[in-house]
């Protein structure tokens, strides 16, 4: 069961009309063509991932909620117009340890890896590993700089606080954010039955950068230890 067209009307319409009785009524689209092709596509691509780290939790129905949790969004509408999955070692988002993601959104999808909250604590043991040219980060920089899909997210800070960094480096190190994604309208490949392969290449060839991130994590874990 692939994502289909009828996938991406139904998250247009259901946040435009913003309705649990217009949701209700029409649930069964909802299952049919956003629900059951992402619980696929996760299923499709545990292994690969499992491969990546054999702690993930692979869970298919562990994707994200249409609708907001409403003690937190006041001001805001009750459905989003996207779904995401999330392959990471738990399941608190505000948790610092890396995953990759998928998105799918009534406008396209995104996938990538990296944090959706990064500690102060992270962010200063990954821009360690840069500096001092661990191993990790070499791999992780040169999976980066030799591939054209995925491209660095996070705002930068208003001053160069690594001005003695290379250009390639500071890319990375003077960045409040860390993480690599991929935004794409490429419909022919979301809905064909090469996208969980295609997704999983792609995970695979960008894999170091979460190694380098998770020995970011294990490092701050020793320390804590000692």
């Amino acid at each position: 069961m692939n994502f289909s067209p009828k996938s991406l009307d139904f998250l247009f319409e259901n946040c435009l009309n913003d309705s649990k009785t217009w949701f209700t009524e029409h649930k069964e689209d909802y299952n049919n063509y956003v629900l059951y092709p992402f619980r696929e596509f996760v299923v499709k691509l545990t292994d690969t991932m499992l491969g990546i780290d054999d702690k993930f939790i692979c869970d298919p129905k562990r994707i994200s909620r249409i609708y907001r949790d409403a003690r937190y969004s006041r001001g805001k509408s009750i459905f989003r117009d996207h779904l995401w999955y999330t392959f990471s070692r738990t399941t608190d988002a505000y948790k610092s340890l890396p995953g990759f993601y998928f998105s799918i959104s009534s406008k396209g999808f995104s996938y990538g890896c990296g944090y959706y909250y990064a500690s102060t604590e992270t962010l200063t043991e990954i821009r360690s590993l840069i500096l001092n040219k661990d191993r990790s980060a070499k791999a992780a920089l040169k999976a980066y700089r030799d591939q054209d899909i995925f491209t660095l997210y996070g705002d930068f800070y208003k001053k160069d606080h690594f001005p003695d960094a290379s250009p390639e480096e500071k890319d990375w190190l003077n960045r409040r954010e860390m993480g690599i994604s991929c935004e794409s309208k490429d419909f022919e490949l979301l809905f064909s039955d090469r996208l969980a392969d295609k997704i999983a290449e792609d995970f695979v060839m960008i894999s170091p950068v979460y190694k380098m991130f998770m020995k970011a994590e294990n490092n701050i874990l020793i320390k804590g230890n000692n």
